[in-house]
């Protein structure tokens, strides 16, 4: 059953046509809104291609939801569930959107930015009126790429959290609910260390750009891509997490030290984490889980393969 949902979505570029292909694709209501004309002449053709993502990523639902193209957001905005804005990286141009988005919207209404890196408690200063704004971070693509990265500012009521959640849940995007407020969000934070890192090996003549970018591509992404950083730890090394950070961490330490970085895994930190890896894998054994990791790294590289073999997707 198609959700009941009535998206709006302010900003037509590349984010905000993704978003809007995945709410029709499941069937919701989406009210677009660009002042530029050009963007909402292009609009429905970014959608299609989106669609067509979708589509080859096997996650498409089928749905006909109704797109509406708007030069104002006066008209949806009294009707949304969701408002997402989704316009320029700038903090004043969003302070100004969500003056607009607090005055006009539903009183139960979510409002959440897709900004990058910039905070809530940036773009509404004032606690009281942070309680229904949340940021709603997109991995590029979001049309097929579906995690969503929630950050509430200070004053974000839970319930608004727990609300965003459900609606994009509905949608078939997976929200990863972060418990504070800090810039960056997950994503950012993760991707900026490791760019910084590569910076500066190529900074320091240690290796070019094409090593750099060659062993993330044969190397840790496709690990990344199943199990991410803790897990992998964890399949890495017998013994589990706690002995991945007796192994590996005091040369972490001299790598983090050497560029300035604090890296303290106490005991507690590490007891923390592997309780939780524990508890993640619900019962399945640490060899269990790494031999179903060998299996699906080699599917995966023969779909990358594939795929490097056709560099035009045919």
């Amino acid at each position: 059953m198609a959700p009941t949902i009535t998206t709006l979505i302010l900003g037509a570029g590349g984010i905000g046509t993704s978003f809007a292909a995945v709410f029709r694709d499941a069937g919701a209501t989406v009210h677009l809104v660009d002042p530029d004309a050009g963007a909402r002449d292009v609009a429905l053709g970014r959608i299609a291609a989106h669609a067509e993502a979708i589509s080859l990523s096997g996650q498409s639902r089928g749905g006909a939801g109704a797109v509406h193209l708007q030069s104002d957001m006066a008209e949806g905005l009294a009707a949304a569930d969701l408002v997402l804005e989704c316009g320029p990286e700038d903090l004043a141009f969003k302070q100004v959107v969500f003056r607009k988005m607090l005055d006009g919207a539903r009183a139960d209404a979510v409002l959440a930015t897709a900004s990058s890196a910039i905070p809530m408690s940036r773009i509404v200063p004032d606690t009281a009126d942070q309680r229904r704004c949340l940021v709603a971070h997109p991995v590029n693509p979001p049309a097929v790429l579906r995690v969503v990265e929630l950050c509430p500012a200070p004053g974000t009521d839970p319930a608004t959290m727990t609300r965003a959640t459900d609606l994009l849940t509905a949608v078939r995007f997976v929200p990863v609910a972060m418990q504070r407020e800090v810039e960056g969000f997950l994503l950012n934070r993760l991707q900026s260390a490791v760019l910084r890192e590569a910076y500066r090996l190529v900074d320091e003549g240690v290796a070019d750009v094409d090593a750099l970018d060659t062993v993330m591509r044969l190397g840790l992404g496709p690990r990344w891509a199943l199990s991410g950083p803790f897990e992998t730890a964890e399949l890495n090394t017998p013994g589990g997490i706690a002995a991945h950070a007796a192994r590996m961490g005091p040369a972490y330490a001299r790598i983090g030290a050497a560029r300035g970085e604090t890296v303290d895994w106490h005991p507690d930190l590490v007891a923390r984490v592997a309780a939780e890896r524990t508890a993640l894998r619900a019962g399945q054994s640490r060899g269990a889980r790494r031999a179903w990791r060998t299996r699906a790294v080699a599917r995966l590289v023969a779909a990358r393969d594939a795929l490097m073999d056709d560099p035009d997707g045919g």
